[in-house]
């Protein structure tokens, strides 16, 4: 089917009600400077359904059977996914060298072995791999049950996190060693060894989506990095919300080192540790572990 120049423009209204469909659905927003980026991406969405306008389009993800499955596969056009293995260092120091050790001795003080870690927006899966492969390291845990849940909107990245090969680019950070011990060679890259992935799942989540949050159940540390900066201001006030209802008395939350939460929530205590700053949720009593 062709379509003119024209047919392909999108206006004011049809952007308005185009976004605002997107938004209620998992909090993407666009601003009137990205309206020519989301016109560009959903174009090619209109022939796939022989659709002749974005009002056509809008009329189809408002009321067609397939609306679902097309807000679905939005998520791969309009997102973006850059992510490697051991990604900003200082904050992964943190982790394995105050965070888990100051959790260990507090959970096995109350007789606990059990160790519960969410890598939200986890995208290609480099950041649920690299916490495992730290907890492999750092030794303690072999007796406890260790859940790492990574979850991602786009089914695209999810369905490379579970084949879990990687090429060049994910290991732009990655030492030698621990290559050595954890991947093994396959046809088109490396493959994260067993070992590694018996203590991950991968699973479909939408952030908006309150009932599959719920199931996911409580947290000792959410790793949440680089993905509320595509939120506006009320949307990344109720993803924080729900992460502090997810997160144990005395759990962390770990933003990306551009993001803070500054105008979004104080009920988290930003606490400085030796290697960098994270939030924790304070204990019931005022404080924190």
């Amino acid at each position: 089917m062709f379509f003119s120049e024209c047919d392909m423009m999108m206006s004011e209204e049809e952007f308005r009600l185009i976004r605002d469909i997107i938004y209620s659905h998992c909090g993407l927003f666009f601003d009137s400077d990205t309206k020519y980026l989301l016109e560009k991406r959903l174009a090619r969405r209109l022939p796939l359904y022989q659709l002749q306008s974005f009002k056509d389009y809008h009329y189809f993800l408002k009321y067609d059977r397939k609306k679902d499955q097309e807000l679905s596969e939005l998520m791969d056009v309009l997102t973006t996914n850059e992510t490697y293995f051991f990604r900003e260092a200082f904050q992964l120091k943190a982790l394995t060298e105050e965070i888990l050790p100051e959790l260990k001795k507090e959970k096995e003080q109350r007789g606990e072995k059990t160790l519960r870690i969410w890598s939200a927006g986890c995208s290609t899966g480099e950041e649920p791999y690299t916490i495992a492969m730290l907890i492999k390291e750092l030794g303690g845990f072999h007796d406890w049950r260790v859940e790492i849940i990574g979850t991602d909107i786009s089914n695209r990245v999810l369905q490379h996190s579970r084949k879990a090969v990687y090429g060049k680019s994910s290991f732009r950070t990655t030492e030698e060693r621990y290559i050595k011990r954890f991947f093994h060679e396959q046809e088109g890259g490396l493959k994260v060894n067993d070992e590694v992935r018996e203590l991950v799942t991968i699973s479909h989540l939408n952030l908006f989506d309150q009932f599959r949050l719920a199931l996911l159940g409580k947290m000792d540390v959410i790793f949440c990095r680089n993905v509320i900066i595509y939120f506006d201001q009320i949307a990344k006030k109720k993803v924080v919300e729900n992460f502090y209802n997810m997160l144990h008395e005395g759990g962390y939350l770990l933003l990306g080192h551009s993001e803070s939460l500054m105008n979004i929530s104080t009920a988290f205590a930003l606490k400085h540790l030796k290697n960098d700053m994270v939030y924790q949720r304070p204990c019931s009593s005022g404080g924190v572990l």
